[in-house]
């Protein structure tokens, strides 16, 4: 059973010391993707801090902009297993869960993991499968459990998944139901790097060996399972807790708001806090680590009425907030 979080803030050595060592292996993570993904250090700081406080990540954005090459990159750094689902309207559930096969020597049937079973999971183009093939993952992304028939089988950790959308080409896809975008941590937009970095990825990716199959692993798995248990004993005092609620509660408050964060919203910003405050070599979370992250964490939950965009909202209501 976990301890009560304690009330009043008290310097732990061990504590700042595995702080510390977050700290250096985190920005080592973030130079050996940057290698491949030139130009995007910040995103790839929030895709990390996302699956550090054991989110998942959903990238929309235009094909071309280096979605699955990030995917790839994080894997190889974190040396975790990655398996990529190419989501297509034919795509059945069976086809991501795995199924249960007769096995004619044994006469019986044995349970053959589909692709989920994995550690890095990138779902390309998931609003293309129907709701139907989409809901399969609702299970595995929230309790890390996949059930097939009855039979629940449980996940090796660490499971992550990053999914990818094309906000452009909406013929033949399906919209994500609020349940499915409610278990994304973050939504995030790669975007187009700046000039001099485009050049520099041209340098890169016109030589003549791809350069993702070239990186070496920076962190392995079980330093990254220490990342990720480390997060919970980051120090949030009562005016941060009440700060978080108090930032849902003035978004719900607001009649433009139709669909306003959720609780769990709420818990996942407390979260990828904690892990803001840590990339930042800090063991208590400050509202700067909160304001940093919070238009990721909520915008692409909220449904907003008018001309106003989530992303913007957020930030109007962050500014209206007192803070702590």
């Amino acid at each position: 059973m976990n301890p009560r979080p304690a009330a009043v803030y008290a310097p732990d050595a061990e504590r700042a010391a595995r702080v510390a060592a977050f700290r250096q292996q985190f920005d080592g993570v973030v130079a050996n993707v940057a290698r491949v993904i030139k130009g995007k250090d910040e995103i790839i700081r929030k895709v990390l801090l996302a699956m550090t406080a054991k989110g998942h990540v959903l990238l929309k954005d235009v094909p071309g902009t280096g979605k699955t090459m990030l995917a790839r990159a994080l894997a190889a750094s974190i040396d975790c297993r990655f398996r990529r689902i190419q989501f297509t309207p034919d795509l059945l559930p069976m086809d991501i869960t795995g199924t249960n096969v007769f096995n004619l020597r044994s006469k019986s049937f044995e349970f053959q993991p589909g692709p989920v079973f994995t550690n890095l999971l990138l779902a390309d183009e998931l609003n293309r499968a129907t709701p139907k093939t989409q809901s399969a993952l609702l299970e595995v992304m929230a309790e890390g459990t996949v059930t097939v028939e009855g039979t629940t089988h449980r996940m090796e950790p660490p499971f992550l998944a990053i999914a990818t959308m094309n906000p452009l080409d909406h013929e033949g896809t399906y919209a994500l139901p609020a349940a499915q975008m409610d278990r994304f941590t973050m939504q995030l937009s790669m975007g187009f790097p700046p000039p001099d970095a485009e050049v520099e990825m041209l340098d890169v990716h016109l030589a003549e060996d791809p350069p993702v199959e070239h990186l070496r692993p920076v962190v392995h798995r079980e330093d990254f399972l220490a990342w990720q248990a480390t997060v919970p004993r980051i120090f949030i005092a009562e005016q941060g807790k009440r700060y978080l609620v108090e930032l849902a509660n003035a978004i719900r408050a607001d009649a433009r708001a139709l669909s306003p964060p959720s609780p769990r919203a709420v818990l996942m910003l407390a979260r990828t806090s904690q892990a803001h405050a840590m990339s930042q070599g800090r063991d208590y979370v400050t509202p700067q680590d909160v304001q940093a992250i919070a238009a990721d964490v909520l915008a692409h939950r909220m449904v907003v009425s008018g001309s106003d965009v989530a992303h913007g909202f957020v930030h109007e209501v962050l500014a209206k907030v007192p803070v702590p």
